[in-house]
């Protein structure tokens, strides 16, 4: 493996464990955020312009680190990206309407990943399409609490969060 191939691997798995490490003992503060989102910028940037030798199985470790990244990084940004938008009070009292937000979060995320790295594009339309008929009702029934605005913005994070860690791992093939 090359040097450069060892850095991303480094970059990917740093990424992966502390972001493990936040969701887990419950530590997801910004400083959290910020590690895992360098480290992920660092291994898209590492895997972009550098080049992994596809006969090692560094890509396969990639893949799967990616994809925890995927996972458990997501929660981290995402809750830091709320911490800026639940600055009034009806944001705040959306959280409390859309219970189970974390767990829908970090399953759409590892079947937003599983699905862009398959290459199954309309995988990416059925998890959003379930995802929203399934809120749908929380969402209809609210007046102005804010949980529309929360579901967009935690679904945006969140997609896009995968997205890039799914980048992440097809580059590196």
């Amino acid at each position: 493996m090359t040097g450069t191939g060892w850095l991303e691997l480094v970059a990917v798995g740093a990424a992966a464990a502390i972001a493990t490490t936040g969701l887990v003992t419950g530590r997801a503060g910004r400083a959290y955020a910020v590690a895992v989102t360098s480290l992920l910028g660092l291994a898209l940037g590492l895997v972009w312009f550098g080049e992994l030798p596809a006969a090692d199985s560094a890509p396969r470790v990639v893949l799967l680190l990616a994809g925890v990244l995927a996972v458990t990084g997501g929660g981290l940004v995402t809750t830091q990206v709320f911490a800026l938008v639940d600055r009034d009070a009806r944001t705040v009292r959306a959280g409390e309407v859309l219970r189970g937000g974390a767990w829908i979060g970090a399953l759409e995320r590892l079947a937003v990943f599983a699905a862009l790295v398959a290459g199954w594009g309309p995988g990416l339309a059925i998890v959003l399409a379930v995802k929203g008929l399934g809120r749908y009702p929380e969402l209809r029934n609210q007046e102005d609490t804010g949980a529309a605005e929360r579901f967009i913005i935690g679904t945006f994070t969140s997609v896009l969060w995968a997205v890039a860690c799914a980048g992440l791992a097809t580059l590196a093939r």
